[in-house]
């Protein structure tokens, strides 16, 4: 039985095939790494024969990678013998930063070298970071029921404006529960076209139970087809995984001006 004969390498290309942006390159990669009906089985799902996998590897990279700027790389701790292999690797901000997920990887070889079975178990995972980055994952596909489904049934709810409001832009009021939270996420979507709330690479940075989240609105009015781009900064606490606080701080006279008819 024979694998790779440099293991180094080997875990090198596993790591780099989930930070690679070019398709055909990542596809290419896949094709080299795994065998034709290998399997890969995380603690959620498996994916089966080559084409799973390359979709797998594929909304990997958007989501983490190209939409979450985040990128993963080798521990070094890599340990084998006959067809098996061992190694961690983690998930971290791009631009440098904290791990925000660490992962432990056990493959199995077939003669070849390719991979035939990939168990992937999360080691360690910081709980405010993933459900901010949940939070816009889930904003970013248009569900105010899943995106609500985030939050505490209590919230500490504040956005930069006025008590009295404005009549353009009705969603924006006090809220404080969950069926709350639907409601203003299902407003905000009425009066727009869809599409994603959030810039491409929105960054996060996380201190225990509080995350900031800083990021560019990009919207357009449904009734006027009119676009705007509104910077803005968000607040969250996270605790047992739910979001407790959400604070947001955002250009709301661009937003205003976008919404108003005349």
């Amino acid at each position: 039985m024979k694998f790779a004969p440099d293991i180094t390498e080997f875990v090198g290309r596993y790591t780099a095939v989930w930070n690679e942006p070019d398709p055909e390159i990542r596809h290419k990669a896949v094709t080299e790494l795994w065998a034709e009906d290998g399997v890969e089985v995380i603690e959620s799902a498996e994916y089966r024969g080559r084409a799973a996998l390359k979709t797998r590897v594929t909304r990997a990279y958007e989501e983490f990678v190209e939409a979450g700027a985040f990128v993963v790389k080798p521990s070094g701790d890599v340990v084998a013998h006959h067809n098996a292999i061992m190694f961690t690797t983690v998930m971290v901000p791009a631009v440098g930063g904290d791990i925000v997920w660490t992962g432990s990887i056990f493959v199995l070889l077939g003669p070849d070298g390719r991979i035939q079975h990939d168990y992937q178990f999360a080691v360690t995972s910081s709980a405010t970071h993933t459900t901010a980055h949940e939070f816009l994952r889930r904003l970013g596909e248009g569900d105010p029921n899943r995106v609500a489904e985030l939050f505490a049934e209590t919230v500490d709810w504040r956005l930069d404006w006025p008590d009295e409001g404005h009549p353009a832009v009705p969603w924006i009021r006090r809220r404080s529960t969950r069926a709350d939270v639907a409601d203003h996420f299902r407003m905000l979507s009425d009066f727009h076209l869809p599409g994603k709330h959030t810039g491409v690479a929105p960054e996060i940075l996380v201190d225990g139970t509080s995350a900031v989240v800083i990021a560019d609105i990009r919207q357009t009015v449904r009734a006027t087809c009119r676009s705007y781009v509104a910077r803005c900064a968000l607040r969250l606490t996270v605790e047992e995984g739910l979001i407790t606080r959400y604070h947001v701080y955002e250009d709301s006279l661009t937003v205003a001006q976008a919404l108003a008819t005349s």
